[in-house]
């Protein structure tokens, strides 16, 4: 079942706008109910001022009405094994559990797969805000 977000993570890497870095990733998470939203990664002058990957993917599903994130994909083209950065990892946290699965992949699929509590185990939660 990863191979598929795999591919969808793959596919918007392809339509990275990262013309400073030349570092395109591309991420993509998949809902319980199996929707797919995939994002790739967008640079502009003011560089760092552009947005991760899985900040789009992340646009694209609270726009499409949420729900619960089951599993995400990321892959770097020049990159094996990526992970999501720090502040990527937060915005992820916010949507999912600590058990929530995190594809880490290279240019063929899944290299490890490990779990957002393992990724980010200090990570603030909303709770402690309110």
């Amino acid at each position: 079942m990863s191979h598929d977000l795999f591919e969808a993570a793959k596919a918007a890497m392809a339509k990275s706008h990262s013309p400073y870095s030349s570092f395109p990733v591309g991420a993509a998470l998949r809902t319980a109910d199996g929707r797919v939203f995939a994002g790739a990664n967008v640079e502009i002058a003011s560089f760092p001022e552009g947005w991760c990957a899985e900040t789009t993917a992340l646009g694209h599903y609270i726009m499409a009405g949420g729900g619960e994130i089951s599993e995400i994909a990321v892959v770097a083209a020049r990159m094996d094994k990526v992970t999501p950065c720090g502040g990527c990892r937060q915005r992820l946290a916010e949507f999912t559990r600590p058990s929530t699965k995190v594809h880490l992949c290279d240019a063929n699929g899944v290299v490890e797969t490990v779990t957002m509590g393992e990724m980010l185990p200090y990570g603030f939660d909303g709770e402690t805000l309110r």
